[in-house]
This record gives structure tokens, C-alpha cells and sequence, in this order.
């Protein structure tokens, strides 16, 4: 690994119609990391990523992608790097195997289609046609699509939507797999728990400026008091104390202190003077998603 970053951006800028979609935005990514873009809808992510990728002009700000500036790369930086996008235009009629191989006509030095799909965890599905694949199964697919190219620099946007949690679970082996083999991955995502688990730095993009960076650990140590108390109560139980908990889909309740000590005593000496039960009882350090919603909550609202 050297010290050259495959990501290098200073002071990216990008406006439309006058209005500052990025305002001076700092980037830098090492070889071989795990690189997790955060930011509610609006924030700038998908422009950002998309003048990385060599897609979208920039207004201002210098840019470096592997070495080279993406708005006058030729097809040498692009052959480089791949691109998984929210959805796919890969043909239905096709078969996984056939898929791989029209665009491994694209590279000079393509991967062998049958590797990458050993690779992805499709080898048992090469034969079968993409409109007949699962969700999930298309999804291993667009990223086989975009690793056929043996690419350095592997773009993923939201590569999880619409995933049940099991899918979930074997997208993220797939690109722990990803980073064992040397790639530097460039995510960008909604989960909170998806870029704790995958990243090996995040940044929290609000109104176009990084407002916080770091390794996932490190933004959690921003809030170092802050506990998550999480609870189930029998259905009959009486009114507790009000320390700001909320009902969870699930029936289980959970608050967010300051003061992990006071809150949780309050809570177990008003459990244990009535006779009540708590249930599933869990005292929790702040996560990123509690540090995330307390950057964000200022940000913008939709896209």
C-alpha cells in the first residue's frame, strides 16, 4: 500500500442554476480502504460520487482519482475503476454468465467471467437468466458487472436498498471479501449499522460541507456520555417515569440519555418498587447512528 491516495479532493464545489450544492468539500481516500460518504437526502453524496466517477462537471475544486483528473480522463482512469448504481440496466433475457461477458468485451484485460461470478456467489446461477435471479442474486450480479474489469476503485451507492436482512448480511461479506482482495471501495450509504460494520472511515456530508470524519469509533467518541437504554414492558404495565422514551415497531422501548447511570436506575428502582419485569434490558454506548442524527438533524429534507 503506498501513501499516494486513490481519492483526492480539495475544495470541490458544484452549483446548478446559482444555488451551492457542495461547498468546499475535502476528500481523501488510501488505497485499499473501506470509504463510507453519510448524508441525508440532498446532502451532495450522489453528486459527489458522480464527479468522482467522471460523470458530472465540477464548479470548482480540484479533483484527483487514481492519479488523474476524472473530467479529462480518457478510458484508461475508467477502465480502472467500477460502478455499482442503485439500479441496474442489465438485460433480462440474458444469462448471468452471457451478462459478464458482453462487458468484459469492453476491457482489455477483463476477468474471467466464470472467476467473477464464483467471486460474487453466483457460480450455481451462471446459466440462468437475469430476470429470473432473486433481488439479492441481481444485486451480486451488478457488482460482478462492475468488478469484470478487474477494476482498482469500486463505487457502490447504496448497495443494500431494498434488502431483507439476510441479503443484507451476505452483501457485506461480500465486500469484506471486496477489501481483503486489495480494493479501495468508495460506499455510500443510508445505514447507519451498515457503515459501522463495513468502514474503515466515514464522512458526514450536511448542506454540501463534511461536517465530521473519521474512523466509525472515533465518531462515537464524540458523544462519550451518551447511552442507549433500550426495554420491553409486560402489555398490562403501568405508566413509568417519563425519561424521554419512545415505542419501537417492535414493542420494545428505548431512550437516549446522557446519563446512563441516573436513567437506568431511575428505571429499574421504579421496575423493582411496582414488582415489574423489564425485559431484554440493554445499556448501550452512543452509536453512530445517534452521532449521525445529532449532525444531521439540521441538515436538508428530501432530495
Amino acid at each position: 500500500m503506498t501513501d499516494t491516495p486513490v481519492v483526492d479532493v480539495r475544495g470541490l464545489r458544484r452549483s446548478y442554476d446559482g444555488a451551492e450544492v457542495l461547498r468546499g468539500v475535502d476528500l481523501r481516500v488510501a488505497p485499499g480502504e473501506v470509504f463510507a460518504l453519510l448524508g441525508p437526502n440532498g446532502a451532495g453524496k450522489t453528486t459527489t460520487a458522480e464527479i468522482l466517477e467522471g460523470y458530472r462537471a465540477r464548479s470548482g475544486g480540484d479533483v484527483s482519482v487514481l492519479g488523474v483528473d476524472p473530467a479529462v480522463a480518457g478510458a484508461s482512469m475508467r477502465e480502472r475503476i467500477g460502478i455499482v448504481l442503485q439500479t441496474s440496466g442489465t438485460d433480462p433475457y440474458l444469462t448471468a454468465r452471457e451478462t459478464l461477458s458482453m462487458y468484459a468485451a469492453c476491457f482489455r484485460a477483463p476477468r474471467r467471467a466464470d472467476d467473477v461470478l464464483e467471486l460474487v456467489g453466483l457460480a450455481d446461477r451462471r446459466d440462468v437468466r437475469v430476470g429470473k435471479l432473486s433481488g439479492g442474486q441481481r444485486r451480486r450480479l451488478d457488482v460482478a458487472v462492475a468488478l469484470v474489469g478487474d477494476p482498482e476503485l469500486l463505487f457502490l451507492d447504496e448497495p443494500t436498498t431494498g434488502f431483507d436482512p439476510g441479503a443484507r448480511r451476505n452483501a457485506w461479506s461480500l465486500v469484506r471479501e471486496l477489501a481483503a482482495l486489495g480494493k479501495t471501495i468508495f460506499l455510500t450509504t443510508h445505514f447507519m449499522d451498515e457503515a459501522q460494520a463495513l468502514a474503515d472511515r466515514v464522512a458526514v456530508l450536511v448542506a454540501g460541507e463534511i461536517v465530521a470524519e473519521g474512523p466509525p469509533s472515533t465518531l462515537t467518541g464524540r458523544a462519550p456520555g451518551r447511552a442507549r437504554i433500550r426495554f420491553r414492558l409486560p402489555d398490562d404495565a403501568p405508566a413509568g417515569p417519563d425519561l424521554g422514551q419512545r415505542a419501537l415497531p417492535d414493542g420494545s422501548w428505548e431512550l437516549t440519555t446522557d446519563d446512563a447511570t441516573a436513567a437506568t436506575h431511575a428505571l429499574t428502582g421504579w421496575a423493582l418498587a411496582i414488582g415489574l419485569r423489564l425485559d431484554r434490558l440493554e445499556v448501550a454506548p452512543a452509536s453512530l447512528e445517534d452521532v449521525y442524527l445529532e449532525l444531521t438533524e439540521d441538515g436538508p429534507d428530501g432530495d
